[in-house]
């Protein structure tokens, strides 16, 4: 088996603020988690955006700005922007910080969904912001959208243009079939690297046996040309990491995808859930990644070739 790639998705655009006083919110706080969850061990950063004002998701590129060179002078990992931003962006919101830095990396939602937030807004809190509890309840009407068309584009402009290879996010069995039809048109090339999401409502649900399925879907489908990741949303992170290293797979952990290193213990940082899904790994016979050996894993273009 190879080494494995631990990813951290460091703040993202689902949680609000309001949920965790540890999320990172500014451009200083994302740069020190990112930079500490890359001293723990995470080879790979993913990186979303948010104004420092009120935390909302953003996708102003000053706003990247504010946390990207702060990173970049102080770890050596592997930066992955988000394409995917929120899904009340439009894709040209989505892609402008993106477009810009030309990172090493990009992720790629490989599908239109539905993306439903609002179970997170039933639990009673005092809201910091007024924008928070209206954005998590009006995502029962809300759909992530991409279409052919919008991936097309992304591919294009992302990779064929800025030379960022991709972590195509699969969220369900159509998703895979979605990305062996790029494939098979030439625009996805090997090594594919995967990360199966799961835990997501409107996605699949993190469970064991769908993700056996996925993987054996994306066996049939690839074959050797992969590598696969797992990230599942809130109490299921840490198990279904255990089960994709046991599997020999990577994988990705963060305060985007789960705000608790315990039942009911808040993550008082990212660098907490790297280092302890790092234990995991090891205990599991595994070594981690460093961001050179993902580089070489991935086959991306090196951090001497990005814009910030």
């Amino acid at each position: 088996m190879s080494k494995v790639i631990i990813s951290c998705a460091i703040t993202g655009s689902i949680h609000t603020p309001s949920m965790s006083p540890y999320l990172p919110v500014t451009g200083d706080e994302i740069a020190a988690q990112a930079i500490d969850a890359a001293k723990a061990g995470a080879a790979i950063l993913h990186l979303h955006a948010r104004d420092p004002v009120d935390g909302r998701p953003s996708a102003d590129p000053a706003h990247f700005k504010g946390f990207l060179p702060a990173i970049r002078a102080g770890c050596d990992a592997v930066v992955n922007l988000s394409t995917g931003g929120s899904a009340v962006m439009t894709l040209a919101d989505r892609l402008a910080g993106p477009l810009e830095a030309a990172p090493e990396m990009a992720s790629l939602n490989m599908g239109t969904m539905n993306f439903a937030l609002y179970p997170m807004a039933a639990k009673p809190r005092h809201w910091k912001h007024d924008w928070e509890e209206p954005f998590l309840r009006n995502s029962d009407d809300l759909v992530f959208r991409n279409t052919p068309r919008d991936i097309e584009s992304i591919l294009r402009q992302m990779g064929e243009e800025r030379g960022a290879r991709f972590e195509f996010e699969c969220y369900d069995l159509s998703h895979l079939h979605m990305l062996a039809h790029f494939r098979d048109r030439g625009l996805v090339r090997a090594p594919i690297f995967i990360q199966f999401v799961m835990g997501v409502l409107g996605g699949v649900a993190a469970e064991p046996e769908h993700l056996a399925h996925m993987k054996a879907t994306a066996d049939r489908l690839f074959g050797a040309d992969y590598l696969f990741s797992v990230l599942a949303a809130g109490r299921q992170q840490m198990p279904m990491a255990a089960i994709s290293a046991g599997m020999g797979g990577h994988v990705r952990v963060g305060l985007e995808d789960n705000l608790f290193i315990s039942r009911g213990v808040l993550a008082k940082s990212n660098a907490e859930q790297v280092a302890k899904v790092r234990s995991i790994v090891e205990a599991l016979g595994r070594e981690v990644a460093t961001p050179d050996e993902a580089r070489a894993l991935l086959a991306l273009k090196g951090a001497d070739k990005v814009r910030f």
